[in-house]
């Protein structure tokens, strides 16, 4: 009972974290199956349009039966609809986007248009809807951007068969997928003959799962689900490295021109695999031993399964996608041009532009005696660490100027293991200064976060969410993680 009232604390004390609507009942609109709208994204920084592609009919409704109306407030977009004849609002729900990561990029800054696919999912409407994307401003205030009335009973609704050579593999079955979080986990980069591989990644990444909190505590709470279709070739492209692979899902690092960041832009290939498990979140594990990985609100995650930081990786990146988490950290080089713009408070729960101190918006947690904002070691940390990073910069670049001009294997293998070294020295270097710290396990206000050295701050001295490590999340983030667990279960 006593942890239970800890939990409950915790999580109704994140900021936005009010009760979930339950809102309209499912069964006055929908039908228990999935209606999947892809769709095209296309523009910059400076402008941005949208264009249906297909709607899928697609097996069960995995998400909540109860909570239609999305009460977090969280990501870039929401998709809302309503019923077309009355204008009410049936079912919202937040995300984010590449396209939406895109377009803080310097080309998406210069102007430079790109398309992306994206899909929505949502459950079976009974009469046609109109399905309404929104789009936060500068300011974070969302604007419509795109609508389009949608008929389920249309003879362009695609009902034909899923895609085939798909094999699923419970991993975790907790119970019916309508009151779970259900989980798909998409295999990448694996051939044929590594099927057992994939299988053997899947159970060692579940046992990783459910090692954190509040994960450890909610198990029964969870569906994971691995989704195998083989690709011709292991691993995936590596486009600083001069090296492409044919896979699956054709994922890629040096997205967005980060050599580390690791996405795929074939969303219909994705979602036509994953159809074959009911999903709330998506993971895509890419067999390959380089570090790199992303995490995008509602859209998937990606991480790579045979490094050092397998654990950190796996864990971080679905702090992003399945909660909405913001990276802390804000020494590390990124590809975005002023993601969270300044004198503007973000939307994530675990990061603040704290405009007005005495509304922090974990207050609640605060630790008594620590002041807001909390005065912590940080000039000594930066400098510390922006060597690091630049000592980083430049072994990523040799590693890849020798693989392209076909170097000889041996002489990159001791350049790459130099590198894990040297990751794994600073690691520990970071985590024993950090404890020094008298505000070591306290909530505060921490100057330095969201990609930024000033104007942003982070709940605590240290998190999941800030430094690489097998660690746990900051009290803010867990209590964030657990109120997405009660939104898909409760």
């Amino acid at each position: 009972m006593k942890r239970l009232l800890v939990i409950a604390v915790l999580a109704a004390a994140v900021s936005g974290c009010a009760h979930a609507q339950k809102g309209p009942a499912f069964e006055a609109w929908f039908v228990d199956k999935t209606l999947r709208v892809d769709y095209f994204h296309t523009g910059s920084a400076a402008a941005e349009a949208f264009a249906l592609d297909q709607v899928y009919d697609q097996g069960i409704w995995a998400g909540s039966r109860t909570h239609l109306i999305d009460p977090f407030d969280l990501g870039r977009y929401a998709f809302k609809v309503y019923d077309e004849a009355t204008g009410t609002l049936i079912f919202s729900k937040g995300f984010d986007s590449y396209f939406g990561e895109y377009k803080t990029s310097d080309p998406g800054v210069k102007g430079v248009p790109r398309t992306f696919h994206e899909s929505a999912l949502l459950p079976y409407p009974k009469k046609p809807v109109r399905f309404t994307v929104e789009a936060r401003d500068r300011q974070n205030v969302s604007q419509p951007v795109f609508s389009q009335t949608i008929d389920p009973a249309a003879m362009t609704v695609i009902r034909e068969r899923l895609v085939q050579g798909v094999t699923v593999v419970e991993a975790l079955k907790s119970g019916d997928p309508r009151r779970k979080v259900d989980v798909a986990v998409i295999a990448e980069g694996y051939t044929a003959e590594e099927e057992a591989k994939f299988k053997a990644d899947l159970t060692r990444f579940v046992g990783v799962f459910f090692k954190l909190e509040p994960y450890k505590s909610h198990r029964d709470l969870f569906n994971i689900s691995g989704v195998f279709k083989p690709s011709a070739e292991s691993g995936c492209d590596e486009p600083s490295h001069g090296s492409f692979k044919a896979t699956a899902l054709s994922s890629s690092f040096d997205s967005l021109g980060s050599e580390r960041y690791l996405l795929t832009e074939d969303n219909k290939s994705l979602r036509d695999i994953a159809a074959h498990a009911p999903y709330d979140a998506l993971y895509i594990m890419v067999n390959h031993k380089r570090y790199g990985g992303g995490g995008i609100y509602n859209f998937y995650c990606t991480f790579t399964t045979d490094n050092q930081w397998y654990e950190y990786l796996f864990l971080h990146e679905f702090g992003h996608s399945f909660a909405g988490l913001a990276d802390e950290y804000y020494t590390s080089d990124v590809a975005y041009n002023e993601f969270y713009p300044a004198g503007v408070e973000p939307a994530e729960p675990n990061i603040t532009a704290l405009l007005d101190p005495a509304k922090l918006k974990w207050k609640a947690l605060v630790s008594p005696g620590v002041a807001v904002p909390t005065l912590w070691e940080k000039a000594e940390f930066d400098d510390m660490d922006n060597a690091y990073q630049k000592i980083r910069r430049d072994v990523n670049e040799k590693i890849a100027k020798m693989k392209r001009e076909g170097a000889a294997a041996a002489d990159v293998a001791r350049v790459e293991e130099d590198s894990e070294r040297l990751s794994r020295e600073h690691a520990d270097k970071v985590d024993a200064f950090l404890k020094a710290s008298k505000f070591w396990g306290k909530v505060g206000a921490f100057e330095g976060a969201g990609y930024a050295a000033k104007g942003l701050y982070r709940p605590e001295l240290d998190c999941l969410m800030f430094t690489k490590g097998t660690k746990p999340f900051c009290k803010v983030c867990e209590a964030a993680v657990l109120r997405t667990i009660l939104y898909y279960t409760d």
